[in-house]
Formats: structure tokens, C-alpha cells, sequence
């Protein structure tokens, strides 16, 4: 395994942990602070994770059982809108931490062959396994720093 993927792995393994910290101890009221950028609240965060965490867990299972499949982009805003993003949060938490453990056991097992794979990507082209794990490992992370950022916490990893 390349030195790049094993760093990739670690930091997507620490992915649900960044989330969980940048929560901890959050109000309710904070989980719903937009920041002065306009961006998502916190809460509206969580949700996307979800959403997306289970996406690329569909995503990758595909590039891996399936030949050539074409991964299908998806509009991440109309998501945002339409499925009711105000919730509570603790459900979206326990599918971002489960499907992304899945993921992970998966990605740990795969073979040189495996990591090979590829699709097609309708908004981005070619689609590799080692690409969803470039896009999957610090996405957790990005999104856990703007929950920070909301909070109005200090930056930091």
C-alpha cells in the first residue's frame, strides 16, 4: 500500500472523531447558527454528512462489485432543502459513524486489483477507488471545521 493511501486511510478513519469533537458541548441554539458566510448551520452539517456519507458508501461498494459503473452526482443544496434538514441530529451522527466503520472495513481488505477499479463520474470523468478515498478522507474533517467556524470557535484540526 502507497504511503499517500495509508495516510488517506488514517485521516478518513479520524473523520467521524473530528465531527464528534467539533460537537462537543454544542447548544441547541449554536447548532443552528449560521455563519456570517451565509453557509450551513451546524445541524444543516450533520444532516449533509449523512446524506453523503451514505452516498459514498453506495459509490464505493459500486466501483468495487460492479464493472465500469457511471457514479451519479447528486444536487447537495436541493438535498439540503427537500429533505427537511432541521431534524435532530443524533440519527444523521449514528449513520455518518456506522457507514463510514462499513467503509473502512471495506476499504482495509481490498486487494491491489481492487483499489484499481474505476467508473465514471457524471460530473467529474474518471472515478477510482483512490479517488473517492482522496475525496472521502478530509470530507468529514472540512465539514467539521466549518462547524467550528459556526460555533465561533477557534480553527483548528
Amino acid at each position: 500500500m502507497t504511503t499517500d493511501r495509508t495516510a488517506l486511510l488514517d485521516r478518513f478513519r479520524l473523520g467521524y472523531d473530528a465531527v464528534e469533537g467539533a460537537l462537543a458541548g454544542i447548544a441547541d441554539e449554536q447548532l443552528d447558527r449560521r455563519p456570517s458566510s451565509g453557509g450551513w448551520t451546524p445541524r444543516e452539517v450533520v444532516h449533509h454528512l449523512a446524506d453523503s456519507e451514505a452516498t459514498a458508501y453506495v459509490r464505493l461498494r459500486r466501483l468495487i462489485a460492479e464493472d465500469g459503473p457511471t457514479i451519479q452526482g447528486y444536487d447537495e443544496p436541493e438535498y439540503a432543502r427537500r429533505l427537511h434538514y432541521d431534524r435532530p441530529i443524533g440519527p444523521s451522527l449514528a449513520v455518518l459513524r456506522a457507514v463510514r466503520a462499513a467503509s473502512l472495513q471495506l476499504l482495509e481488505t481490498l486487494t491491489p486489483e481492487e483499489w484499481d477499479r474505476s467508473g465514471t463520474h457524471t460530473e467529474s470523468g474518471r472515478y477510482s477507488v483512490d479517488d473517492w478515498l482522496s475525496i472521502y478522507a478530509g470530507h468529514a474533517h472540512d465539514h467539521a471545521e466549518q462547524i467550528r467556524q459556526a460555533r465561533g470557535a477557534e480553527a483548528g484540526a
